[in-house]
Formats: C-alpha cells, sequence, structure tokens
C-alpha cells in the first residue's frame, strides 16, 4: 500500500453486530467515526474494515441524535466515506504490516463482536507488539481486552486507560445489552481504569502507544492525541 505522499496508513475497524444481547439495535456509534475520521484525514489515508466486510451497520439512535452535529452531517453526506463503508475489507483480509496505525470507534455493536472475533484480537495484537498506536473511544476498548503483548498479557495490563464507564452504561440504561461491562473488565484485565469527574465529560488517557478515550465527546481527543503519535 505504497503512497508517493508521506501520509500515514490508518486502519477503522467497526462493528458487524447490529444486535445487543437483547436484540436491540447495536451498531458503531456515528461521531466516533466521524469526528475522528475528519481529524485524522488530512494527515492520513484511512481503510475501513470490519468482521463481515462492506457495510457494517451504524447505530440508527446515534444518527438521530447526532445528524445536526457539523462533522456528523458531512459524514452522512459524503460521497467518500459512502463508498469506504460499501468496500469495507473483511477483517480475515487485512494484513496489519500495511498500516501505521489501528482505531477502534465505539458504539454497543464492539461490545458483541469483536472482543472475541480471532481476526480482531490477531490484529490488535500485531499492532501492538509492533508498538504502532492503538487507538478507541467509548465501548471501542471492547475490542483491545483480549489482544495480548509480546509476553501473552493483555494490553492493558499496567497500563492507564478509559472507556465507557459502568456509570455511563447504567445511566443509558444498557447494561443488560452487553456482555460484560468495560469498565469491570478492563480492571479486570490489570488496567489501570481512570474516568472523568462527571459521567459523558471529556476524558482521554494515553500510554504509550495506547491512546483510549471514555465517551462519545472523547473522540475527537483520541484522534487528536493518534495524530501526535504519528508525528
Amino acid at each position: 500500500m505504497a503512497r508517493q505522499d508521506n501520509k500515514k496508513q490508518i486502519l477503522f475497524i467497526f462493528t458487524s453486530a447490529s444486535k445487543t444481547l437483547l436484540d436491540n439495535p447495536a451498531g458503531w456509534y456515528l461521531p466516533e467515526a466521524a469526528h475522528p475520521y475528519y481529524t485524522l484525514l488530512p494527515h492520513s489515508h484511512i481503510t475501513f474494515a470490519s468482521p463481515l466486510g462492506p457495510n457494517p451497520p451504524v447505530s440508527e439512535r446515534s444518527v438521530a441524535r447526532w445528524k445536526d452535529d457539523e462533522a456528523c452531517a458531512k459524514w452522512l453526506a459524503d460521497p467518500t466515506v459512502k463508498e469506504k463503508l460499501d468496500t469495507a475489507l473483511k477483517l480475515s483480509e487485512v494484513n496489519s504490516e500495511d498500516y501505521d496505525a489501528v482505531f477502534y470507534p465505539g458504539g454497543h455493536g464492539p461490545a458483541m463482536d469483536l472482543p472475541t472475533d480471532e481476526a480482531n484480537i490477531k490484529i490488535c495484537s500485531e499492532f501492538f507488539r509492533a508498538k504502532k498506536p492503538v487507538a478507541a473511544v467509548c465501548h471501542g476498548p471492547c475490542a483491545i481486552v483480549n489482544a495480548t503483548d509480546a509476553e501473552g498479557q493483555p494490553i492493558v495490563k499496567g497500563r492507564t486507560v478509559t472507556g465507557l464507564s459502568n456509570e455511563e452504561e447504567e445511566l443509558g440504561g444498557k447494561t443488560k445489552d452487553v456482555p460484560f461491562l468495560l469498565e469491570t473488565k478492563l480492571v479486570e484485565k490489570g488496567g489501570n481504569y481512570v474516568k472523568a469527574e462527571k459521567p459523558f465529560e471529556v476524558k482521554v488517557v494515553v500510554d504509550g502507544h495506547l491512546i483510549t478515550g471514555q465517551n462519545p465527546v472523547s473522540a475527537r481527543g483520541v484522534a487528536e492525541e493518534l495524530v501526535k503519535l504519528l508525528s
């Protein structure tokens, strides 16, 4: 995937899960893809992928809530974004060596399929072991909980991380929709979990080449930190 310019190659990994455990709509959360995408776009070439490939399902609830947001409205009308979604790679087709960083948008979908998807676990582990940035926001860190470092230990073990808090999941009324609560899981895996003082405030954490954001409003900040790491 050689390019004539000096822009970095970034892989966005989306969920393919359209339903939660309770059969409620899942998918990926619109601003957690749109805000990072347009923050990263001037600096990088971005490729989309998901377990099942083309057209990973968006959370329609997030579209309704965020459609008037500038970046989200731009995303929804962007023909290049539509083409990237239409032609998203299957994770089984992805070679991590082709990319400089990986980013995981959130939404309830990533809690459903990515933690146990063998191709995802392999890809995320490869990025981390190669000391390439691994970035995730909100439920996105669900995708990294089973990735391992070169010693076979969880990549979050002994590292400071964030992600959707148990309190935020409870406030959203979705604790029964997901296989596990992310805050609890990150702690179980040995992570030093931190969060904002109040629910749904911005919290972005950088620990080495691992970047995590707590919630939707943290997505742009995650991307800004990723730009710094790749510069």
